[in-house]
């Protein structure tokens, strides 16, 4: 007769956040930047069909890292979740907070009965009449959610690229500055300012890259995926010259 095993809670749950964050950190990264007309969205992923971000309902969009079939499910239970409250309510019910407390439940219920972890970490965004109304919410694979400002970084070489980003990103950034910044961060550029980000934007190749925006002037759907020469020029505008100092 074999002794049963045991294994403490808090060793059971250092485990599952280890295997999760190993999983996770395999994945290429994905940065989400706010600009002055919206939120922007970038991966480097070659793939033309498995997308790693999504529109999820008016305003909103997804991001993920990980395992593709997993969260993959997770968007379409997301999209599932949006079509139905706003067809019981009303489409201005939809909201990303919501949206993420679903998602957090989910996430964290798997975490802790399960006998494997969901290997994903998620963006779910929304924009709003102005920046300041803008959402962006970070869950991780235990059902924590981070609500952010600005800029999030998942996946990879997150917490690296995190910094790189944070010193190069700034209110007010228009859309070609936010994506230059993007491509050179996924590229590990290893910017440490600006300019010297925006320089290097040419790491990776527009084929080869996954981009879209919530897009805050357009009238009710404001997801759009930038692709071929759209997204080319974008990345090959100039920008301002900042004046000569003294």
């Amino acid at each position: 007769m074999s002794m049963p095993f045991y294994v403490s809670p808090e060793q059971l749950m250092k485990d599952r956040a280890d295997f999760a964050r190993k999983g996770i950190g395999r994945g290429r990264s994905v940065v989400v930047l706010a600009y002055d007309e919206g939120i922007a969205f970038a991966t480097h992923n070659p793939s033309r069909s498995l997308h790693k971000i999504s529109e999820i309902y008016d305003r909103i969009a997804f991001a993920a890292v990980g395992k593709y079939n997993e969260f993959e499910n997770l968007r379409v239970a997301g999209v599932r979740y949006a079509d139905l409250r706003g067809y019981s309510y009303d489409r201005s019910d939809v909201n990303a907070r919501g949206l993420a407390n679903a998602y957090a439940q989910t996430l964290g219920t798997v975490f802790t009965t399960e006998s494997k972890p969901l290997e994903v970490e998620l963006v779910v965004a929304e924009v709003g009449s102005s920046p300041s109304q803008d959402q962006i919410y970070r869950l991780s694979y235990d059902g924590s959610v981070a609500d952010e400002s600005g800029f999030v970084v998942m996946g990879g070489q997150a917490e690296q690229l995190g910094r790189d980003l944070g010193e190069a990103w700034h209110p007010g950034m228009t859309l070609p500055e936010v994506l230059r910044l993007a491509v050179a961060t996924l590229g590990g550029a290893g910017a440490h300012d600006a300019r010297d980000a925006l320089e290097g934007a040419e790491a990776i190749p527009p084929s080869q890259l996954e981009v879209a925006v919530l897009d805050r002037t357009r009238p009710r759907r404001a997801f759009r995926r930038l692709t071929g020469a759209v997204l080319a020029g974008l990345l090959e505008e100039t920008p301002e010259e900042a004046p000569d100092g003294p």
